[in-house]
């Protein structure tokens, strides 16, 4: 999250004032509300803010209380998502165990959750993508098996180049950390069969104009076709009155909304090959409170403008989720407004938004019904399939193979392999046929997994 001072707000250069500037719709007058799903809303529980400038202690956080507030917001018919942010790579084997514990507490109360995954590298670290890659594949492999984790963010707003603590801008070999990563983890969940598991990059609206075509330049020509391919969503972190630009008219905040996500959609997105089926989620949005300068009442309006207008033009921007940043006051009593976004102060007394938000959330979320915890992922069966010189190798294996009934290799109606209860391993000799493969699953729903392979 960026929780930045007022005066940073980016101008055109001079040098480029001339110049065309793609900005999308700076007003919602006249824009059409066009038809589409139901937002899936959530929330980041944390509390604790990126910072810019000095560091501002974070009030301890009390996770009783916190899961008491976000039960207060979960919608009647669905479900309250859980963002976590400030995965950071730097902290190791111990940010997964953080992180899978955290993860573990909110997907048992029903919560679907999805990570942050920074690159925030530390020295040694800095500008190796092939370790970076590889730390992505991990988080998958480790995370994936849980039904409720829907999705993964690959970095943190890239195009933000000052604010290292909120922000992967400024990191050498970021940027190819963003295109690199979000590939590796796109493989790594389709092979390993986690269908349920979304996979995104995230944009901080906005900069400048130079820097913006630098930015996306860089992720076509770095990831092309591959990188497209693997973008399931793109995040949206947007503060209109906040950060850019510093204040708004009366009402601003929804002509802001209005004019990040069609920004995005319009000018940027297409740049990469990411189309209008690829859906935008607001990840961050906001508007922290600083009395008497930005008071609660005010804070109250901010956010149903907001909300309202992600709401209005989901379908003209094609937006499915929506998040606000943040529960609780990093620090209600120290610093800047940079430590005040919560709806809860932090004592955890409740913000007139808390009251807001929920009877929004309970307005407008999508009806959702829970995935059990308990519920298998199918398919989480791998098979892998080579030929060469006519001769068909097939491996089959992957985290729940060991709880595979049959696999059969058929030919025709001819069964030409054999039980599985552990990696099977078939070399075979084929011409000119197609090798079906089927595998039943020990789950409840014995579920079947068909496979054709290339002609041998």
């Amino acid at each position: 999250m960026l929780a930045c001072l007022f005066l940073l707000a980016f101008a055109v250069p001079a040098a480029h004032a001339q110049s065309p500037v793609c900005l999308g719709d700076q007003s919602a007058a006249g824009v059409p509300k066009l038809p589409g799903p139901a937002l899936r809303m959530g929330i980041n529980p944390a509390g604790e803010a990126g910072q810019l400038g000095p560091k501002i202690p974070l009030v301890p956080l009390d996770q009783g209380k916190t899961d008491a507030a976000l039960a207060r917001l979960k919608p009647p018919q669905g479900l309250l998502h859980i963002r976590l942010n400030r995965f950071f790579w730097d902290e190791g084997e111990a940010g997964i165990q953080k992180f899978l514990a955290a993860t573990e507490h909110y997907t048992a109360r029903g919560h679907p959750v999805e990570l942050q995954l920074r690159y925030h590298p530390n020295e040694r670290q800095e500008g190796d993508i092939k370790a970076w890659t590889e730390h992505v594949r991990e988080v998958v492999r480790r995370f994936g098996p849980n039904p409720l984790v829907k999705a993964i963010q690959v970095t943190n707003e890239v195009n933000l180049t000052i604010s290292p603590d909120s922000s992967d801008g400024s990191y050498d070999g970021a940027r190819d950390a963003l295109v690199q990563g979000v590939i590796a983890a796109k493989d790594e969940s389709t092979k390993l069969g986690y269908d349920h598991l979304e996979i995104g990059f995230n944009w901080f609206y906005r900069t400048d104009p130079q820097s913006e075509a630098s930015f996306w330049n860089h992720l076509r020509d770095k990831g092309g076709k591959p990188f497209a391919n693997a973008v399931d969503w793109v995040g949206l972190d947007a503060y209109p009155g906040t950060v850019f630009p510093p204040a708004e008219y009366p009402g601003g905040e929804r002509d802001g909304m209005v004019a990040a996500m069609s920004q995005l959609r319009k000018c940027f997105m297409p740049i990469p090959g990411l189309g209008a089926e690829v859906p935008i989620r607001v990840e961050e949005n906001g508007w922290p409170t600083d009395p008497p300068a930005r008071s609660e009442a005010q804070q109250v309006t901010a956010l149903g403008d907001m909300v309202q207008a992600v709401h209005d033009f989901r379908g003209t921007y094609n937006v499915s989720d929506y998040r606000w940043f943040d529960l609780r006051d990093h620090n209600s009593s120290q610093g800047t407004f940079q430590s005040r976004y919560g709806l809860l102060r932090d004592d955890y007394s409740e913000k007139p938004a808390f009251g807001r938000y929920r009877s929004l959330v309970a307005e407008l979320a999508a009806a959702e019904k829970a995935a059990s915890k308990g519920e298998p992922v199918a398919p989480r069966l791998i098979l892998r399939a080579r030929c060469r010189g006519g001769r068909l190798s097939v491996r089959v294996g992957g985290p729940d193979v060991g709880s595979v009934r049959r696999v059969a290799f058929l030919r025709g109606a001819r069964k030409v392999g054999g039980d599985a209860r552990r990696p099977f391993r078939a070399r075979l000799r084929f011409r000119g046929t197609r090798l079906t493969v089927r595998a039943l699953l020990k789950s409840g729903q014995r579920g079947e997994l068909r496979k054709r392979v290339r002609r041998c």
